[in-house]
């Protein structure tokens, strides 16, 4: 493997920078744009090649000191090295560039980014690996464990809980999920302050007095719970029973919770016209043009099938949320062909990862 001379031009989404080689590009962790470095070429692609960082030589004013003693070998943290405020440009920097680039908008109504009121200690929970012993993460780009005894990023109570895991007698091999709150076992955002922000972002995307909310991929009803003195009507729609359990233990009458497949039940309301079957009683939901949407897909976004029935469904408001902006702008791109969109918010749920969260507003134009 060869060393070479860098400068570093950008950072890629998933935080490696970028560099050039002979014409080629190289990608290089924990580094920032600006900075000259040498790296060690352990990769070699026909397009690009991947490298890791041997030294910095001339270093960014935005390089600051990692909390944490596993930075660069744990796989979790990516940004570290990085100040926090500039941490929040590059990742808004990355959504504007994936919806031009993927979602081949010219015009980002793009805002300001909603940064984490806390940089550290701000996870809920974590999952975390026990092997022959080692109980951590796995190492970057790989399947070896390091022995982890704190995680500087989560919860002194997550913490506790790793403290009290490893000193047990005895740990059996396998996945632990370690909690803030033993209190629910449903899927919840990591961090609270910021999911706090995301719901309220979304309360104040959707106008009052409006007759029907299908929230779908709804959980135990985040987003719907908060705003049902906006709707006359409220349906959740996720795959999780459990979930859905939870959503209807506190459930008032104007809301209505459905443990099935999101594609299924919005195809079904697209197919029959506006009627849903809601626990065997066929029900009426009125208007598309009433209607305001709720997407909250994970990671690998909506699937075709569920973009055609959104495009067909065609609902006056459509809130999209999304963890991976990637696949966010590629659903955006077919989705423009009925819908103008309006805002996107991106908020900083991971600090010192390379995850971003974002929520666009769009509004159906009508057809032609």
């Amino acid at each position: 493997m060869r060393i070479v001379d860098l400068e570093i031009e950008d950072i890629a989404f998933g935080g490696k920078g970028v560099a050039r080689d002979q014409g080629k590009a190289v990608f290089v962790p924990y580094t920032i744009e600006g900075e000259l470095v040498s790296a060690e070429i352990v990769r070699e692609k026909k397009q690009f090649a991947e490298a890791e960082l041997v030294e910095v030589k001339q270093s960014s004013p935005d390089r600051v000191e990692p909390l944490c003693p596993y930075f660069g070998r744990c796989g979790g943290c990516a940004y570290q090295h990085i100040s926090y405020e500039h941490q929040l440009a590059i990742k808004w920097r990355q959504v504007r560039d994936a919806l031009q680039r993927i979602g081949k908008l010219k015009d980002v109504p793009l805002r300001p980014i909603i940064p984490s009121p806390k940089q550290y200690a701000y996870r809920n929970r974590i999952t975390v690996h026990a092997q022959e012993g080692v109980i951590g993460f796995f190492r970057r780009d790989s399947h070896q464990l390091i022995d982890i005894e704190q995680c500087p990023i989560s919860t002194d109570e997550v913490n506790r809980a790793l403290t009290e895991l490893r000193a047990q007698p005895y740990v059996r091999d396998g996945d632990y999920t370690l909690r803030a709150s033993a209190s629910s076992r449903v899927f919840s955002q990591t961090n609270d302050e910021v999911a706090d922000a995301l719901r309220g972002l979304v309360v104040n995307l959707v106008p009052p007095k409006q007759e029907l909310l299908i929230d779908a991929y709804c959980g135990a009803g985040f987003f719907a719970k908060a705003l049902l003195d906006k709707f006359e009507r409220v349906i959740g729609i996720d795959w999780d029973k459990f979930a859905i359990a939870a959503a209807k233990q506190n459930a008032t009458d104007k809301e209505t919770y459905i443990a099935s497949d999101v594609e299924e039940e919005l195809a079904s309301v697209s197919r029959n016209d506006g009627f849903l079957a809601v626990e065997g009683e066929t029900r009426r939901l009125g208007s598309r043009h009433s209607l305001t949407l709720i997407v909250d897909p994970p990671a690998t976004g909506l699937s075709a099938d569920v973009r055609k029935t959104i495009v067909d469904l065609a609902p006056a408001t459509l809130i999209y949320v999304s963890c991976n902006p990637p696949t966010f702008a590629r659903d955006l791109r077919e989705l423009q062909e009925r819908f103008a969109l309006e805002s996107v918010t991106p908020l900083d749920m991971f600090p010192q990862t390379a995850e971003i969260e974002v929520a666009a507003s769009l509004r159906v134009v009508p057809a032609s």
